[in-house]
């Protein structure tokens, strides 16, 4: 079994390089953006939600805390007539990009901590580096994408936008697979 240890540089290489993927996706090619929609009367929108001094959360409607409520005809013709919506509040003030970035980061780290302590434990030293490519790519493609994935099937995330999403883990795990392979011991 190899030590975490030997595993440092590959560790932090894969995670800057999911971390520059990602500015990339995000700051040059854009493709997420077109997941965002205005709503129509955005002003009126705005001052309902402002009226409402909500605390930052998430908050659905129709609300239906438990499947009790479900079966009622109110909540059933809350939900036929609509609308069925997911909103979340963030607190008020300009999104603090710095921090998202190190949440970001730590998390990139985290994941490419998790994984090559994974792979310390079932890859040899001087394994096949078509064998290191192919765990490593396949672990993180599995952890990346799974989010996405949960939120389209209970969220209601747009599947076009759950996509998209695919093909960013589909990228982070190809780096991260690629670093590995690499700099496997």
């Amino acid at each position: 079994m190899l030590s975490l240890a030997s595993l440092w540089l590959p560790v932090l290489l894969a995670a800057l390089g999911v971390f520059i993927v990602s500015s990339l996706i995000h700051m040059v090619l854009q493709w997420h953006a077109r997941e965002y929609r205005r709503f129509p009367n955005e002003a009126e929108m705005r001052a309902v939600v402002a009226a409402a001094q909500l605390a930052p959360g998430q908050y659905t409607m129709p609300f239906c805390p438990t499947g009790k409520e479900l079966p009622r005809e109110e909540m059933l013709q809350h939900f036929r007539e609509g609308p069925v919506a997911t909103l979340v509040v963030r607190a008020n003030g300009l999104p603090n990009m710095g921090v998202a970035l190190g949440q970001w980061f730590a998390l990139t780290l985290l994941v490419a901590l998790l994984s090559a302590s994974l792979a310390a434990m079932v890859l040899p030293a001087g394994a096949d580096g078509h064998k290191v490519f192919h765990f490593f790519a396949l672990l993180t493609f599995m952890v990346y994408a799974t989010g996405s994935a949960i939120n389209g099937i209970w969220m209601g995330k747009l599947w076009s936008a759950v996509a998209v999403d695919l093909l960013d883990s589909l990228l982070y795990a190809l780096v991260t697979g690629a670093v590995f392979a690499w700099l496997w011991p």
